[in-house]
């Protein structure tokens, strides 16, 4: 993990290896601003051995999808698509595969900024939630359907991923899990619903009944019951999930077939944007419509979260925290 105070110069060393021998001309321009980007709540590596752009989440404050953290993944995918258009049809691709992975210790993401949108609720404020919920729903849909790009997205889940966490996995044409990791939606327990595409992205992968079964229930469930359910492709050891990663994505003669086949999952089974805003707009109304009890139980399970966090910075204190860079990258 970096230092905050090192962000900026790390974001920008990290990415200045991926700069390949031979990339045409008229790309270059949109290749030095993308390389030059920093991010304070995303670290951003490109790789290009693998042609692969891995972006940890690293949100300041809960571990969650802070409004700060959603608008910089939405940068994030303006700047990888104007980078691919900037190549042409012929030109060399520099971006095949897309990894959304964690920098925080034992967790991937906790889902939406608890905090936040009770205040926001309680405001009265419909138009703050309805625009950080679409703003979720565009980070979701552009991942589901590789940014419009062909690029094939990767969810790596090495800590526990709850309710717009889980979505977060979900959106993401392939899953993998390590063992011991906690997935679930658990929105039911205050009174409401995954509204970030779980309904949407579950029921495409494993039917709508079980995934009502999942929401319904609220139950936290382990990675293998997520594999054994179909919701998780890949469940490998504890502290293996990069290796896992870099094993699927670096077979470059496998690239064409894994994107043609996500390419037909879409269009078989069509995921829009259109959906995700509408049931995002149910969303909306039914929190809307929470009780002060029910805010209050937000706040329980935000205050848990905060005292989760600050037990793991613990028990992860003065040991070696891994490095953002893959493996090939050291």
């Amino acid at each position: 993990m970096v230092p905050d105070g090192d962000h900026a110069a790390t974001n920008k060393a990290s990415a200045l290896v991926a700069m390949p021998a031979g990339v045409e001309t008229p790309a270059l321009p949109e290749q030095i601003r993308f390389l030059s980007r920093t991010y304070k709540e995303l670290e951003v590596v490109l790789d290009p051995n693998t042609k692969c752009i891995w972006c940890y989440q690293r949100p300041k404050g809960p571990p969650s999808f802070t409004p700060n953290m959603v608008g910089e993944l939405i940068g994030l995918r303006r700047a990888i698509q104007a980078l691919t258009a900037s190549h042409g049809p012929n030109g060399e691709r520099l971006i095949r595969s897309y990894i959304l992975a964690s920098q925080i210790p034992g967790i991937y993401n906790l889902g939406g900024d608890l905090s936040f949108l009770a205040n926001a609720i309680r405001e009265h404020n419909r138009e703050m939630i309805r625009s950080y919920a679409y703003d979720c729903v565009d980070v979701v849909y552009h991942i589901a359907t590789g940014f419009d790009c062909g690029i094939v997205t990767v969810g790596l889940v090495q800590g526990d991923a709850l309710g717009g966490g889980l979505e977060a996995a979900l959106c993401c044409n392939f899953i993998v899990a390590e063992r011991g990791v906690k997935m679930g939606v658990p929105e039911i327990l205050f009174s409401m619903f995954p509204g970030m595409g779980a309904y949407s992205l579950l029921s495409r992968r494993i039917g709508s009944a079980i995934a009502e079964r999942i929401i319904f229930s609220g139950r936290i469930y382990s990675a293998e019951e997520m594999y054994d359910l179909g919701v998780v492709d890949l469940v490998v050891e504890s502290g293996s999930g990069e290796e896992a990663v870099r094993d699927y994505i670096g077979d470059g003669r496998k690239h064409g077939a894994r994107q043609s086949i996500y390419r037909a999952r879409q269009r078989t089974n069509p995921l829009t944007l259109a959906e995700l805003r509408d049931i995002t707009d149910m969303w909306v109304e039914t929190a809307m419509g929470l009780t002060e009890t029910d805010l209050r139980r937000m706040s329980h399970l935000q205050s848990a979260q905060n005292r989760r966090l600050r037990r793991e910075a613990v028990v992860h204190a003065g040991s070696e925290a891994p490095s953002p860079l893959p493996e090939r990258q050291r």
